[in-house]
């Protein structure tokens, strides 16, 4: 599935930054557009502008977190375009916090978003691809914190871990029936990632919240100095046309992420040479 003329295209997320960038992306060459989205006003205004840029485009209300939505989303889907070929799990929500003082249903809201949300996509959409046998796409969005955990980072960094590495899981299942999957690991983008943070559960002007609330200025700060969502939309539908799995989007994190594959391969290096696992001392 190099091309994306009629085919099909349902985007979590789709009413603004990454998600409506891809949405674009996809849109300028030739698929039709399903814009899902929390806000549904948002995604209805997102696929009016759409279309007047000449893009088949449509929208549909929808909390990722909850399965029969999902289900509901999928089947306005196909009653307006009959088939889905594309789909983004693109909808995502951040959460930071000191380990021991993050409240546990605030865990569940963002497992439920940034996880579950991603499988009820590929879990609810994957049979409707299988079943008109003309191939598909699949993308997941993660982050490069789910390859580069930071400190205070740990409900985000574990959501995003547990993206890249379902992504790798089904990349394998899929990959006989022409079923692409890639997996999006970007860095800092100029969207309203940061802004999310305040629907948690547990928001109720504690100090925890007030701690909280600091890092997510700090992450405010960097996301300000951040790729457009503009360029990153393209470059991931350019990476979906190559089929590349993973997607980068910032070469100067590089490192970070080959100083983790160093230390694995230090610490790996010790049970190799450790003759109890060796056989030698057998």
């Amino acid at each position: 599935m190099n091309q994306f003329g009629n085919k099909t295209a349902f985007i979590t997320g789709g009413a603004g930054g990454i998600g409506l960038s891809i949405a674009r992306g996809l849109g300028k060459r030739g698929a039709a557009v399903m814009l899902a989205d929390l806000d549904a006003d948002a995604a209805a205004q997102a696929a009016a502008r759409l279309s007047e840029e000449g893009i088949v485009a449509a929208s549909v209300g929808c909390d990722v977190a909850d399965a029969s939505a999902v289900e509901n989303a999928a089947r306005e889907t196909l009653q307006r375009f009959g088939k889905v070929h594309i789909v983004v799990n693109n909808a995502g929500v951040s959460l930071d916090g000191k380990t021991g003082e993050i409240p546990l249903e605030d865990w569940r809201w963002i497992v439920d978003i940034n996880l579950l949300g991603v499988v009820h996509g590929v879990e609810i959409f994957t049979p409707l691809i299988r079943s008109h046998g003309e191939g598909g796409y699949i993308v997941n969005m993660a982050s490069i914190a789910g390859l580069w955990p930071t400190a205070r980072s740990g409900p985000y960094a574990a959501t995003k871990f547990a993206v890249v590495g379902y992504s790798e899981a089904i990349r394998q299942d899929l990959a006989e029936e022409d079923i692409g999957v890639s997996v999006i690991c970007p860095g800092w983008v100029r969207t309203g990632i940061h802004e999310t943070s305040e629907r948690r559960p547990s928001r109720n002007g504690s100090g925890a919240e007030h701690e909280q609330s600091s890092a997510m200025r700090m992450a405010e700060r960097e996301i300000a100095k951040g790729l457009d969502p503009a360029l990153v939309g393209e470059w991931i539908v350019d990476c979906m046309m190559a089929r590349r799995f993973y997607i980068f989007t910032h070469p100067d994190m590089a490192g970070v992420i080959m100083s983790r594959a160093r230390a694995m391969r230090v610490d790996y290096a010790a049970c190799i040479d450790d003759p109890r696992f060796s056989g030698e001392d057998q």
